[in-house]
This record gives structure tokens, sequence and C-alpha cells, in this order.
């Protein structure tokens, strides 16, 4: 039998998991006996992993609830300023640093992510996994951890931008820039690429939120 510290671990993670997926969406309720019969685990590791989201603002209060948080305008913009920054050196220290092995990881997954342009679902899962291969290929634990915080927090918007019209094609498009530097090593341009990316992906939300304004 999993002891509680296990436990307590695999519920918060499966809890995470699910808002990273959107099966949970910012104002959704959690409900300890809900999600402790969803994912089999009693309710005191549920109750600590609850109490771990809140501490790190991906739950808030609603009266005597804890529901999915949701970012306003400005933490939306703080958020992406952070991410532009971390994102870009993260590709700049994986220019430098990169095995041969993990470059032809990056590019696969461009290549395969091709298949999904049409199901921005499935293309959104496909682009976490890319900018986590990538920000391992940095090789910097620290910069990991910090990414790990930021895309948790990413977890928070309600829609993906690959779901606007023609973003997906131009996201693999950029997607392939980049790797293309990381392949080339050159630093400066990889930085460059990854910021624009960030950027553009802004660009492309903003205009989604006020269209559903």
């Amino acid at each position: 039998m999993k002891d509680q510290k296990n436990q307590q671990k695999d519920a918060y993670s499966l809890i995470l998991e699910a808002i990273d997926l959107g099966v949970y969406k910012p104002g959704h309720r959690l409900v300890e006996n809900e999600l402790a019969e969803r994912f089999g685990v009693s309710r005191t590791p549920i109750r600590e992993a609850l109490q771990r989201l809140e501490t790190q603002s991906l739950l808030s209060r609603d009266g005597r609830s804890l529901i999915v948080a949701s970012l306003d305008h400005n933490q939306m913009a703080e958020l992406y300023a952070v991410r532009t920054e971390l994102e870009g050196l993260a590709a700049q220290l994986a220019a430098r640093h990169a095995t041969d092995e993990e470059m032809r990881v990056l590019r696969d997954m461009v290549e395969d992510d091709r298949a999904l342009v049409d199901d921005p679902t499935l293309l959104a899962q496909a682009n976490r996994r890319f900018h986590r291969q990538l920000h391992l290929a940095s090789h910097n634990r620290f910069l990991v951890q910090q990414l790990n915080l930021v895309h948790q927090s990413m977890a928070l918007m309600a829609t993906t931008s690959l779901a606007a019209e023609g973003r997906s094609s131009k996201a693999l498009e950029e997607h392939a820039r980049i790797v293309a530097a990381i392949e080339a090593r050159d630093e400066q341009e990889a930085r460059n690429a990854l910021k624009e990316h960030i950027s553009k992906a802004f660009v492309t939300r903003l205009k989604l939120d006020a269209t559903n304004s």
C-alpha cells in the first residue's frame, strides 16, 4: 500500500494534470470527496494537495469552496513577460548544450506534430511536450524548475492560443525555426526565435480574449 507521502504526491500530480489538460477549468469548484472518488485516493492526501495548490495560487477561495483560479489581464501579461525571458534563455542554452540526440528528438517532435494541426487540444498537449523537451535540453536544472512553475500557471488559461484560426500551422513553423537555430548552435537566433514565438502566442491570446469578452 502506498504511504501517505506518496499518496499526497500522487494526488497533487493528478489534480495538477487534470487542470493542465482542461478537465478542470478556471472557476470550476473542486470537492474533496469527488476528487477522492475520481482518482481513487483517500481524502487526506486530496485535502493536502488542495492546500498546496492554493498556496501556489493555482486555486482560490469562493466562500468556503476552492475553485480553479483564473488570470486577469495584468496577471496574464506578467506571466507572459516572465515566460518570454525564461523560454528565450532556455533556447539559448539549448543551442549551446543540447546533445545530437536531444536535437533529433526536437526535430522529430516538430515533424510528428504536423499531423495534429487540425486538433488544437492534442496539439496543445504536444506543444507542452515540445517546450518541456526544449527546457531539458538547456541542461540547467534551476531554469527548468522555474519554467515548470510558469507552465503550471499557464494551465489557468481557459483556452489554448492554438485554437485560433491559422495559429496551429504558424506555431509549428515557429517551432521549426527554433529547432533549426539550436541545430546550427546559433544561440542568439534560438533565443530570438523562441521569444518571438511566445510573443505571437500572447498576441493571439489577447485577440481571443477580446473576441470572447
